[in-house]
């Protein structure tokens, strides 16, 4: 039988989980570095930027440092997507069967 208020503790529980899961991100770093380490770029696992540093020498080269910091964001990006989707699947593997049926 369906039962409302295991649904409601459940529910609960899953946002619980998404919040924990939210802290745990935002702790960590993630560095990438482009163009044998001309611009390195660090990431939170929010994918909010937490560092970003150039070397002086892309600084006469407009299109290269474009092409730079695109690449080094485009990398950035990935791992944090990567980490959070592996992360999800790690927090909903942990809640085991949450409707109750037998394993």
């Amino acid at each position: 039988m369906f039962d409302m208020g295991e649904m409601g503790k459940m529910l609960e529980g899953m946002q619980e989980n998404a919040d924990k899961l939210k802290s745990e991100l935002a702790s960590k770093t993630y560095t990438v570095k482009s163009g044998g380490g001309l611009v390195e770029l660090s990431v939170n696992g929010n994918g909010e930027v937490v560092d970003l540093i150039i070397d002086e020498t892309t600084l006469t080269d407009k299109n290269m440092l474009q092409i730079l910091l695109i690449g080094a964001m485009n990398d950035a990006n990935k791992m944090v997507q990567d980490n959070q989707r592996h992360s999800a699947m790690s927090m909903l593997g942990n809640m085991g069967n949450p409707f109750g049926g037998s394993k």
